[in-house]
């Protein structure tokens, strides 16, 4: 199984393994059924992309990670694949290269994506001059993916969240910023952070992820200042009702927002009561 270059060769999958250290998740879920179906029917239509892992018979794959662990579920013993004498270096950006255009990346994975990518290149620009790649930074990354030099820094930045807070923003429960500023403090803080945010069901505004990344860099954040600052009610945490204006203005078209609110809760005052009187009645 030389390097062809052009023309995919079947490889066993016992033979194959996932490249170390990449940042994208394989996951059992609704997708990853229907490309086991598609491969229990088909076969594997589209070739990976691998590279020979030196001294031995074996290979890492650089493209396809999901089509093999599908293939390993739907009992296929070999698969079509593309292979690539690429060093570390080259097979880790096409690794990250070849799964960014994915519809749904998490942010975990789009962090640990950058960060791979940007210390792969770097490696390159020191140990291979020739290829006139000495200062390649953020701002390349970025036009290549989409992100501005400052987004590709926020994400790189969460590679520094303890594992729990970076599942709270794959969940979508932690914004960018919020996640980028809680990234500043330490681990001990960071697991009272998410101590705090079990205890009260809540989770860090951004305001104030950055009062506690302040308390932190000053060398004052303690686990009570956390617990003070996590403790506090969020504007976006109360529970609100929205009632588009046009739908109320008929029964109150000459009051002003202040006296409209006042007009719905003395209305809801004269339902309540309307309501207490109608079970009195029904009792009796």
């Amino acid at each position: 199984m030389k390097n062809t270059m052009k023309k995919p060769v079947a490889i066993p999958v016992e033979k194959l393994r996932p490249f170390a250290g990449h940042p994208f998740k394989v996951r059992d879920d609704a997708e990853m059924n229907t490309l086991i179906e598609s491969i229990q029917m088909q076969g594997v239509l589209s070739p990976l992309i691998v590279r020979p892992i030196e001294n031995t018979d074996e290979y890492e794959v650089i493209s396809g990670h999901r089509r093999l662990h599908a293939a390993q579920k739907a009992g296929i013993t070999e698969v079509p694949a593309l292979i690539y004498a690429l060093d570390r270096d080259a097979a880790a950006i096409a690794v990250v290269d070849s799964n960014l255009h994915r519809e749904h990346i998490l942010p975990s994975e789009k962090a640990f994506a950058y960060k791979l990518k940007r210390d792969a290149m770097a490696h390159q620009g020191r140990t291979s001059p020739q290829l006139g790649e000495k200062s390649l930074t953020v701002e390349k990354i970025g036009a290549e993916a989409g992100d501005s030099k400052n987004q590709v820094l926020r994400y790189i930045r969460l590679t520094h969240l303890i594992p729990e807070l970076l599942d709270l923003m794959d969940e979508g429960k932690i914004a960018l910023m919020v996640g980028e500023a809680l990234s500043y403090l330490g681990d001990k803080e960071q697991y009272a952070v998410l101590e705090q945010c079990e205890t009260n069901d809540c989770t860090p505004s951004y305001a104030q992820a950055i009062e506690m990344k302040k308390w932190y860099q000053g060398g004052n954040l303690t686990v009570e200042n956390i617990s003070e600052i996590l403790s506090r009610e969020k504007a976006n945490q109360r529970e609100t009702i929205k009632i588009p204006t046009e739908k109320i203005r008929k029964y109150a078209p000459n009051a002003d927002a202040k006296q409209l609110e006042d007009f719905i809760l003395k209305a809801c005052e004269h339902y309540r009561k309307f309501l207490i009187r109608q079970r009195n009645r029904d009792e009796r």
